[in-house]
């Protein structure tokens, strides 16, 4: 019966890490096609038309942004594709998992902010609010879910945590030490101590 449970257990999904394989993939293609030629060309006029039509107290935001893009589009465009490639190889490879979870909802909350303008301007035919803010709250869902879940045993941070114990700190929300229940340690009776113990009762019984 043990034995079918725990065949049972070794072939059951384990939902957290499919969750971030998925996720990861998901990057990596977006982070694919940061990297032709179209992406690098369209940059700017992308940041143009995520100023337009702004509220005036937004202005400055988005002509800091503007401003670099025209500038240095070239720069921006490559380390966007970077960036986005590095946060996918560390979701997909699993790798410093909480730090990439915290880095990839920042990144996500800035590309929200500048490229797509917080997902406005929310005028007369505005139908959503944008696509990266729903990346940066299922990165805080994985972060979430790495605390209730635990280690990952699918991932390369299991085996850095078994060479380098400080890696626990960039890579769990929740180390599995701290979830250990403590067992207390019985040891076992000393039967020629009970012998003597039971010896000395039956004589004290004689006296």
């Amino acid at each position: 019966m043990n034995a079918t449970l725990t065949v049972s257990r070794r072939r059951s999904v384990d939902w957290p890490a499919a969750l971030r394989i998925a996720f990861g993939l998901v990057w990596a293609i977006d982070a694919s096609l940061k990297w032709l030629p179209g992406f690098r060309s369209s940059f700017a006029a992308m940041l143009d038309g995520a100023a337009q039509g702004q509220p005036s107290w937004l202005h400055p935001w988005f002509q800091l942004w503007t401003g670099m893009s025209h500038s240095e589009a070239t720069l921006l465009a490559y380390g966007t594709a970077a960036t986005e490639t590095a946060i996918a190889i560390a979701v997909l490879a699993g790798f410093a998992r909480k730090t990439a979870y915290l880095g990839g909802a920042a990144y996500s909350l800035v590309i929200w902010a500048a490229a797509e303008g917080f997902g406005g301007p929310y005028q007369a035919g505005a139908t959503d609010i944008g696509t990266a803010i729903i990346y940066t709250f299922v990165f805080l869902g994985l972060l979430i879910l790495a605390a209730q879940s635990g280690p990952d045993e699918y991932c390369v941070d299991r085996y850095l945590e078994r060479r380098l114990s400080w890696w626990v700190r960039i890579a769990e929300v929740r180390p599995a030490s701290r979830s250990l229940p403590v067992v207390p340690t019985v040891s076992a009776p000393d039967p020629d101590r009970q012998h003597s113990e039971d010896r000395a009762a039956m004589g004290s019984r004689h006296r």
